[in-house]
């Protein structure tokens, strides 16, 4: 087994030692099915889609992916095994890696458990299967990219609180970067160029253009981008605190 996987498999068991798996998948499928089918206006726009499901996705992670990663490292460090961890014969990188595909896959439990609202959605309709898939794929990347910022974050400090609140604002300045109201309060006080590069930085923008089926390269580009970025930032932040 690598050190990867071992840290993977160590990290998804402990989600389940504890009732917050539980709890997290409870949110997860109630808030999904409520916010859909009362808040989405499901019923009332007459389509077989799930555009109303996805569009709900960044605000439900917006809340349970910092919950989801607050743990991973200010957790180890409270409890003084981050010290351990890092004595054993696993580099931060792997660690790193094997914690956050722990998250990333339990994320992926968790939606496909939401299938019951993609066979209802088939049952009264006849909708573009297709477009399904590639919103759940864009979905789970959203989620990986939410996840490596909180990793990220949770590396700096002892405390989880502290990880959630910092991890909730930069997701949330993310996730509006590119809304109309966020650019034109910036118009007039920054250059052209350098608004068109805060749209470019919504996550919200990208992740829409791939579950409406579009499944563009600079799209995909930007969720892999986003992941690798903040893991390593991460993992210099580690490596800062051990030889410090």
């Amino acid at each position: 087994m690598s050190p990867i996987s071992a840290v993977a498999r160590r990290e998804l068991r402990s989600y389940f030692v504890t009732p917050m798996a539980y709890v997290f998948l409870v949110m997860f499928l109630v808030l999904a099915g409520l916010l859909t089918f009362y808040s989405g206006d499901f019923y009332e726009r007459g389509q077989a889609d799930l555009q109303p499901f996805f569009a709900m996705h960044p605000w439900l992670y917006l809340i349970l992916a910092p919950a989801l990663s607050m743990r991973m490292w200010a957790e180890e460090a409270k409890g003084g095994t981050l010290e351990l961890l890092l004595t054993l014969p696993v580099t931060l990188v792997q660690a790193m890696l094997g914690k956050f595909l722990a998250a990333w896959v339990f994320i992926g439990m968790a939606l496909l458990l939401t299938f019951p609202i993609w066979i209802t959605v088939n049952y009264l309709g006849s909708p573009d299967n297709g477009v399904i898939v590639a919103g759940y794929f864009g979905s789970w990347l959203m989620a990986g990219a939410l996840l490596a910022i909180g990793a990220c974050l949770s590396a700096l400090t002892r405390s989880q609180v502290v990880a959630f609140i910092l991890t909730v604002v930069v997701c949330f300045m993310l996730i509006l970067a590119g809304q109309p109201q966020v650019l034109d309060f910036l118009q007039g006080t920054l250059p052209r160029k350098l608004i068109n590069g805060v749209a470019h930085l919504s996550m919200l923008r990208h992740f829409e253009a791939i579950s409406r089926g579009v499944l563009d390269v600079r799209d995909l580009f930007y969720f892999v981008l986003s992941i690798v970025a903040w893991l390593v930032a991460g993992v210099l932040v580690l490596d800062l605190k051990r030889t410090s």
